[in-house]
């Protein structure tokens, strides 16, 4: 098996594809995981940060993001 294959983890902020043997795991209360593939992310996710408007992210949305009322 590959190392490539093996890396199946993404960045739970960003998006960015995170090796195996890095990143910080974070446990939530439901049991959930989360995975960051740095301490930007980590800080941004802790401040409820949304991902779809900051540029440097891969979930970034040009044109703004649309609300439903």
């Amino acid at each position: 098996m590959s190392k490539a294959a093996a890396s199946l983890r993404n960045c739970f902020f960003c998006g960015k594809h995170i090796p195996t043997d890095a990143g910080i795991m974070s446990v939530k209360n439901d049991g959930s995981i989360q995975w960051t593939c740095s301490s930007k992310c980590k800080k941004n996710m802790k401040l409820k940060r949304d991902p779809r408007k900051l540029k440097w992210t891969r979930k970034y949305v040009k044109g703004g993001i649309k609300v439903k009322k």
